[in-house]
């Protein structure tokens, strides 16, 4: 990874990609493990985009992975995946059997626990719920059977448009029978029990969408994920660009950051590179688009090939995910003398989340819709050597980005005191729940520092501050165009924008994409090389 300079290229390239977010680098390490020579590109000051760290005051926190399911059994294909990418070189810490707890009330009067492995989960929640034990196992089940449906759905986004068209009712049908429900209208058929649901829908935070807005496709897909329960990177997060990196490199390819591109170059119906903010222009057979479908099509594009297109009139089908505000929380403790565990809290103030956010968009000085709690430092078991004495906690909500507009055109650092004080007003608030479910660490706190919709927009680009691309509605489901060949020839999508969102969802982007470029199932070369 190295920063721009137009000396730093040594083309031609096979293939650019725009954005490093795990979609782009994934794209472009399967991509080079056929030979393409790859420049990815990266207008952060840091390669990784959600999947990057940051350092302040001798502390470290990652900013958007907070624990990542399956990839502790070796020969699951998302391990595998990550294995072929890194070369075997990033490694994973399994977390304890007990990986979220979620909470209830003003004080988390009512809490449960997520325990990992399938019979485990359904057991535990029986106990919780004797009188649901039928409607948890019919639960269990329709989770694994749509989750299970993706694979062909997900599937058919690789074949070119034309064939797609042709496989769609066999690739998609049963798919489409899960996402045309949102999770509620799925949940209501199987039990009135409104806290049974609030609880099975208490993850709904790893995807952004409450229950009767969300896609039963996304929560099924999320909820199957963890299962068997979480893992942790071990050195942090920002170790899945550094352990891609040389696998890119090796081919000849390139990750250079502060990269700013503002135009993909067409010539005609082909894309034949791009065009840097410097007014630097780099050529290559084919660009891919890891800076999602809304920056990709709405701003990246010039708009007569926007307008040829209806691309445009495409983008008012979709529309973006949730902003939130986070929490940065450095000790002068150790983890093991602040007695942090590692599973994630999950906090509300009622079961109906539906409701919660409605309050809370009506009273912003109502309780806080949801409250998430992840302890870094405590995942990582690399952590004591490289920062001894040393612990780190993350505090997230979820915010509008409205709340923030009137701040967007200020610079990053000089957006002014009401700004300043705003933040710190949302961080009172944060270390409140903080307090009360941890309350060890009340006057312990070194140093905090509050991340807002603006941070993101800054460092990711995303330009409503969201963090999981475009809403997993059942709607967003339907839209065949979302997937890796666009109307323009030599240019591609990939990311979670044509898949889904997090870490995993945007790494099979990166599969799909690939896919669509070599015209092949680039996953049967993958377990040919790590199998």
């Amino acid at each position: 990874m190295t920063l721009y300079k137009s000396d730093k290229l040594d083309g031609p390239y096979d293939t650019i990609v725009i954005g490093s977010g795990i979609g782009g680098l994934a794209t472009a390490a399967l991509l080079a493990k056929e030979g393409q020579k790859v420049l990815v590109l990266e207008r952060h000051y840091v390669a990784g985009g959600f999947t990057h760290t940051f350092s302040r005051k001798g502390y470290e926190w990652d900013v958007g992975l907070h624990y990542i399911g399956e990839v502790h059994r070796k020969n699951s294909i998302l391990r595998l995946l990550f294995d072929d990418i890194t070369d075997g070189a990033l490694q994973w810490s399994l977390m304890p059997d007990v990986y979220d707890k979620i909470s209830f009330g003003p004080a988390g009067e009512e809490s449960y626990e997520f325990v990992a492995g399938k019979k485990q989960f359904s057991e535990k929640l029986q106990n919780y719920f004797p009188d649901e034990r039928e409607a948890i196992k019919k639960y269990i089940s329709l989770v694994s059977e749509a989750a299970g449906n993706s694979k062909n759905f997900f599937g058919e986004k690789a074949l070119s448009p034309a064939v797609g068209y042709l496989a769609s009712p066999f690739l998609r049908s049963k798919f489409l029978e899960f996402s045309d429900q949102t999770t509620l209208q799925v949940l209501s058929k199987l039990t009135k029990n409104k806290k049974l649901i609030g609880v099975l829908t208490s993850q709904y935070g790893d995807y952004g969408l409450p229950p009767s807005q969300s896609s039963f496709a996304i929560h099924a897909m999320i909820a199957k994920h963890y299962f068997d329960g979480g893992n942790y990177p071990i050195g942090g997060s920002s170790q899945i660009a550094a352990t891609i990196a040389p696998v890119i490199e090796k081919s000849g390819g390139k990750i250079l950051v502060r990269a700013d591109v503002r135009e993909i170059l067409v010539d005609g119906n082909k894309a034949v590179g791009v065009r840097l903010a410097n007014g630097d222009e780099i050529k290559a057979k084919k660009v891919v688009s890891d800076a999602g479908v809304i920056n990709t099509f709405g701003r990246l594009l010039p708009e007569k090939i926007s307008s040829r297109f209806n691309l445009q009139k495409k983008l008012l089908k979709v529309h973006s995910s949730l902003a939130h505000i986070c929490l940065y929380v450095g000790l002068r403790h150790s983890t093991a003398d602040l007695k942090l565990g590692q599973a994630n809290y999950w906090i509300y103030p009622d079961y109906d989340h539906d409701e919660n956010i409605r309050r809370y968009l009506a009273n912003p000085e109502g309780p806080l819709p949801v409250t998430y709690i992840s302890f870094p430092s405590a995942k990582d078991p690399s952590w004591d050597k490289r920062f001894p004495g040393r612990s780190t906690i993350e505090v997230i909500g979820f915010v509008p980005y409205d709340w923030f507009k009137k701040w967007e055109d200020k610079p990053w650092m000089k957006r002014g005191e009401d700004y300043e004080a705003y933040k710190e007003k949302l961080s009172e608030r944060l270390l409140e729940q903080l307090y009360r479910f941890v309350p060890q660490v009340k006057g312990k706190i070194d140093h905090y520092e509050l991340s807002t919709p603006l941070s993101t927009r800054h460092f990711c680009n995303y330009q409503n501050g969201e963090i999981y691309g475009i809403d997993h509605t059942p709607e967003r489901f339907r839209l065949r165009w979302l997937r890796p060949h666009t109307p323009i020839q030599n240019l591609f999508l990939t990311g979670q924008d044509i898949v889904s969102d997090g870490v995993t969802g945007a790494l099979f982007g990166g599969v799909l994409t690939a896919s669509a470029i070599l015209r092949r199932n680039v996953v049967k070369d993958v377990l040919a090389r790590t199998r």
